[in-house]
């Protein structure tokens, strides 16, 4: 019996060992990558030559149809009261 112990313990031991290097691991690499982040210039900063017209993406508007369609769902679930599906699907139709 004093054997099955030791076998547990053991496999205890090395499966908390190994827990925690997978989790150092991982921190690791996500401090890494914070600091790759940190030092890569953004995007969204102006370009030091000066060509501030390019263009920015922006998506493409939303369907009208498709947000009133997602609304109703909203309201049928009980997500939204009448006056606020109203008041919503108002704003999208621009009335």
């Amino acid at each position: 019996m004093g054997f099955r112990r030791r076998v547990r313990r053991r496999a205890l031991v090395v499966g908390a060992v190994g827990g925690a290097a997978v989790a150092h691991h991982a921190a690791t690499r996500a401090g890494e990558q914070q600091q790759a982040d940190d030092q890569a210039p953004a995007d969204d900063q102006a370009p030091a030559d000066g060509d501030q017209d390019q263009a920015q993406y922006a998506p493409p508007p939303a369907d009208p149809a498709d947000e009133i369609e997602h609304l109703a769902q909203l309201h049928a679930s009980g997500a939204l009261t009448d006056e606020e599906f109203t008041a919503a699907k108002a704003k999208i139709l621009g009335t």
